[in-house]
This record gives structure tokens, C-alpha cells and sequence, in this order.
């Protein structure tokens, strides 16, 4: 399903096939280890499950260019043990499907760099092109960027959010992993879900936001939800409440 003009939803990503770039966000590698801390014993097979899902991705759209739009890693302070292991291997495995990997800033990443330097990757605060004649910018979502390349931007993508929506039927209520399509200052912004199987994600429809982007009201945005066999367009936010 088409997102927008050239982007289409792709399982959690998105897939720019002008571009041959796929778009992913928020992996969170290590979040398992702040689940057990908190007396939570998941099994430990989360990366792999990101593993194959993320290969699932890259068989359907072949990318050239694997652009992750920030929190591959979960710690905010440190690097743990697991997370060294883990970032590195997903980093090796990237960089065996695609010639570029692009790894976007986010704010679990403020170390980040020491990991990404052993595979002799760049951590950058964004990434933009231009596709059909409009100047795209992704960065991770947890700040306004001030620079020119972002005032002169038309389409934004960010991650950061996790945007997610609870669907009711009777008593029973499922939430569901979803991007987000909306006008913001006269340019559109997608926002994509969390990568990682074990975050269910933010609901938008209970409780505060995170990004500055979603801030004020975001009642017309688009939901289209994405942890299904197909994504589905479930319309205006405003008219899932309730």
C-alpha cells in the first residue's frame, strides 16, 4: 500500500523504490534486557525476530540504501553487553543485503558512534533527497532541526513515537502498530512504527505524546495500521476515538 506518491508501506518500513532505499525505525536493540531488569522474562529471541522480519523487508524491495531513522539501540547511558553483540551483527547483516546503511542520531543513541565505528559507519543527524522534485528529510523525530536542509524540506519522516492505536469491540481491545500521514506546517510528515516486536507502541488515542512534531492537534492526521498481513488505511485519527 502507497503512503504517499513513490512510498509505499512495507511490513514496518517504508519502501522508496526510485530511491531503491527502505526505511526503518526504532529498533531498540537490547530492550529485552531492560524487560528482564524489570522482572519481565521474555525469551531471548527478540533479535532474531527482528532479523527475519527485517529480511522479509529487504526480500519484497531489494534496497540499495537501509536507512534507519534513529534508537537502533535501547540504553541511554551505556552500551550493554548485549547491545555491542547484537548493533554489530545487525550492522554485519545490513550490510550484506545493501552497498549503503545509513544510521540516523536518535535520542537512545548518544553512544552509538563507538559501535558504528568498528563497521566503519557514520552516525548522522538526518539524511534527505529529493524525490519527484520535492526535498525529503528524515531524521529521528525527538527534536525541531534548525538547519536549511530542514526549513526548505517538504516531506518529513520521522520515527521517535512509535504511534500505535488501540481498537475496541466490546470489551476486547488490540493495538496495533501504525504510520502516521499528516500536514505539519504546510508539509506533509509520515511517521513510522517501532521495529521492535516486543514495544507495542504509543496509543495515540490515550495518553501523551512524545514528539514535538505530534504536538497540538493531530485529529486529521492519517492512520495506517501495519502490523497485519496487509497494511490497512483506518482513516482519520479523529474518527477512531471512541
Amino acid at each position: 500500500m502507497h503512503i504517499e506518491k513513490d512510498i509505499k508501506i512495507v511490513d514496518l518500513g517504508l519502501h522508496i523504490k526510485a530511491k531503491k532505499m527502505l526505511v526503518i525505525s526504532d529498533v531498540h536493540i537490547g530492550y529485552e534486557g531492560e524487560l528482564h531488569r524489570k522482572g519481565m522474562l521474555i525469551p531471548k529471541f527478540l533479535y532474531r525476530d527482528i532479523v527475519d522480519r527485517v529480511g522479509q523487508m529487504i526480500l519484497q524491495t531489494n534496497p540499495g540504501t537501509i536507512i534507519i531513522t534513529g534508537d537502533l539501540k535501547h540504553e541511554f547511558g551505556r552500551i550493554s553487553e548485549q547491545e555491542w553483540r547484537d548493533v554489530l551483527r545487525f550492522i554485519d547483516f545490513l550490510a550484506k543485503q545493501a552497498k549503503k546503511i545509513v544510521l540516523i542520531k536518535g535520542n537512545h543513541d548518544a553512544i552509538l558512534a563507538p559501535i558504528a565505528r568498528k563497521r566503519q559507519v557514520k552516525v548522522v543527524d538526518h539524511y534527505g533527497f529529493t524525490l519527484n522534485g520535492k526535498k525529503v528529510y528524515i531524521c529521528h523525530g525527538d527534536a525541531i532541526p534548525v538547519n536549511q536542509a530542514f526549513r526548505s524540506s517538504d516531506i518529513i519522516i520521522i520515527g521517535h513515537e512509535h504511534p500505535a492505536v488501540s481498537i475496541k469491540d466490546g470489551v476486547r481491545s488490540e493495538k496495533f502498530k501504525c504510520f502516521l500521514k499528516g500536514n505539519w506546517k504546510n508539509r506533509l510528515l509520515l511517521a513510522l512504527p517501532s521495529l521492535n516486536l516486543a514495544h507495542e507502541g504509543t496509543d495515540l488515542l490515550a495518553g501523551r505524546l512524545l514528539s514535538p512534531f505530534l504536538q497540538g492537534n493531530i485529529s486529521n492526521f492519517e492512520v495506517y495500521v501495519a502490523n497485519l498481513p496487509e497494511p490497512l488505511h483506518f482513516g482519520k485519527l479523529k474518527n477512531l476515538h471512541g
